[in-house]
């Protein structure tokens, strides 16, 4: 596997859409080395390339991983990057893939969420570092991890029985999206309409709600809640640099002003 690298190290101009690449695929904990060959070559089959594995079983060359992946054993999962959680939320605009459970707008640890094929209308717009994120084979993401997450999607299935395995779950959602990768016709990559504001930016915005949620004695007990929901809202938005810098003015000056 490869070290780690900053996914903003192209020196590209951010606005040229040839240099967008599609989102990289990131598994966490992982506990079957054969689940993570299946991703691998449905990765491979759609078009993706950038393979992230957070604590990940050993994926032995002559082992499961590499026979169950194909073609993608010669590229894909040679060149698999491992990374802790924290450096993925930090460095990624983060859609954490998982099942509903029953949530609503009361709860804003797995809701709102998107579809993969909302995905598909939205993110060949936007230009970012995005990374979908596949959790453990038994209990997907925690709700901690989840919490740290940009933005939910879910596959649609029957309520009576939702949940897919880690393979399936990830082969249908990059099947979902492969229009982001594969060429076929003049529409697979638009015309760039926006450019998301760097997550350094958004971090500082989800802090300056902090210091204003403090400021203003909004209940403590109610303030984690709050700003997951915050979390979801700017995660759908896409906000661009000049949007989070005018939020962060506007935050910064409610937050030093409040009797005002």
């Amino acid at each position: 596997m490869t070290e780690p690298s900053s996914p903003t190290d192209d020196s590209s101009t951010p606005s040229d859409p040839t240099r967008r690449t599609p989102p990289a695929v990131a598994v966490v904990d992982a506990q079957s080395p054969g689940n993570v060959g299946t991703i691998a070559r449905a990765m491979k089959n759609f078009g993706f390339e950038d393979l992230l594995l957070i604590d990940p079983p050993e994926l032995d060359p002559e082992g499961e991983a590499y026979g169950f992946a194909g073609h993608a054993r010669e590229d894909v999962l040679p060149n698999a990057t491992e990374i802790t959680f924290d450096e993925l939320v930090s460095n990624y605009h983060t859609i954490g893939c998982t099942a509903v459970t029953n949530e609503d707008d009361r709860s804003h640890v797995r809701f709102p969420f998107s579809t993969p094929a909302d995905l598909a209308d939205r993110l060949p717009t936007v230009e970012a570092p995005t990374a979908l994120v596949f959790g453990r084979e038994r209990v997907g993401l925690t709700n901690e991890e989840l919490a740290e997450i940009d933005e939910i999607c879910s596959i649609p299935a029957d309520e009576e029985y939702p949940v897919l395995n880690l393979g399936q779950a990830a082969t249908v959602t990059l099947y979902e999206l492969r229009t982001l990768t594969l060429a076929g016709d003049e529409t697979q990559l638009p015309d760039l309409e926006r450019v998301r504001a760097p997550e350094e930016t958004v971090d500082r915005l989800y802090d300056q709600w902090g210091d204003l949620l403090e400021e203003i004695n909004h209940p403590e007990e109610k303030r984690e809640k709050t700003m997951r929901m915050l979390r979801r809202i700017y995660g759908r938005a896409d906000l661009t640099a000049r949007e989070a810098n005018t939020l962060l003015g506007l935050l910064r000056r409610a937050t030093e002003r409040p009797e005002r």
